[in-house]
């Protein structure tokens, strides 16, 4: 078991650091042993580099891990070593986890978040499951359904699986970005269309295949809601869902009040959304391997990081392999 975890001990620089030896477990605590995590790479590169008053050092951020149970309490019920499973609490990357598992609520946040990974899934690739979690729950408190017209702004990793998520409940999707390789992975993903948001005739080619029933922010572009507004993009009673990290936010009165339209602010997930995003990978919906564009061993980790920090355009999924030789 690697005694490594992941830290940024100043802004815009990466580590390692010792994270010590794995206490034995609580009666109903399960000790995890990490195999693969995955970056969020919005939140944790808004933690390193010191955004949104995030400006605590050594920071320590992160919130997708895949591992092995290793031992359980005498108390636990439900998990048995051996188990491999998803982990979502938000307690950075490390080596090892202990982690109480009596709360099972699967529609809270304070639920222990482990989700038992079946034998015909990728453990890998599941390491990306909680930013596909934050995206499903978004969909769902949008609540998109089938015919929906759904334009999704952000072609990174949340705004992909948002995508993706909303295909599979029957949307038809427009996809935009400024990054035309996240275009064409989404394009392949399934998404019915895709625009590059730099274009001179975006907004046109938009107001063509609108107004949106639904529109999912994954960008934080501060502008959108007064350039929703100013094209007419909002349907009657549409729903924008906010993801992406934001500051004070500004938007047009009239254009919720005129459509009895609304904002839902959606950031994290539950295990019942975890549940459902299993759910369409198991069935092929929701493909998560074209995301993944960097694996390494965590110890390059410091480099991936540094990669993100200066040429984050070049990045989306990033995974880190945990069983590697330290000798």
């Amino acid at each position: 078991m690697l005694n490594l975890g992941i830290e940024f001990p100043e802004q815009g620089v990466a580590g390692l650091f010792d994270l010590g030896s794995a206490p034995e477990p609580g009666p109903a605590e399960i000790l995890i042993r990490t195999q693969y995590s995955g970056v969020t790479n919005g939140t944790e590169r808004h933690a390193m580099m010191g955004d949104f008053n995030w400006k605590s050092y050594p920071g320590r951020h992160g919130y997708q891990h895949v591992g092995i149970v290793e031992k359980t309490g005498s108390a636990v019920s439900g998990f048995q070593e051996g188990d491999r499973l998803f982990f979502g609490r938000y307690v950075g990357h490390r080596g090892w986890h202990v982690q109480e598992v009596d709360d099972a609520d699967t529609n809270a946040y304070r639920s222990h978040l482990c989700l038992p990974l079946p034998d015909d899934v990728d453990p890998e690739l599941c390491a990306l499951f909680g930013v596909a979690g934050v995206a499903m729950r978004a969909v769902r408190r949008c609540r998109v359904a089938d015919g929906h017209r759904v334009w999704v702004v952000g072609a990174g990793l949340i705004g992909q699986f948002a995508a993706q998520a909303a295909r599979a409940f029957g949307a038809q999707v427009a996809v935009t970005d400024v990054i035309d390789k996240r275009l064409e992975i989404a394009e392949k993903a399934g998404a019915h269309r895709v625009l590059n948001a730099t274009k001179e005739n975006t907004y046109q080619a938009l107001q063509e295949g609108g107004p949106y029933d639904r529109i999912i922010d994954a960008s934080g572009y501060p502008p959108l809601f007064a350039e929703v507004h100013e094209h007419n993009l909002l349907a009657y009673r549409g729903v924008i869902g906010a993801i992406a990290v934001r500051g004070d936010t500004v938007f047009p009165w009239s254009m919720f009040h005129g459509r009895e339209a609304s904002i839902e602010v959606s950031c994290h997930f539950s295990l019942d959304d975890l549940q459902v995003v299993l759910h369409f990978v198991r069935r092929g919906t929701i493909q998560i391997e074209p995301l993944v564009l960097h694996r390494a061993p965590v110890t390059e980790a410091p480099k991936l990081y540094e990669m993100l920090r200066d040429h984050r355009e070049e990045m989306l999924g990033i995974v880190f392999q945990w069983d590697v030789n330290l000798a």
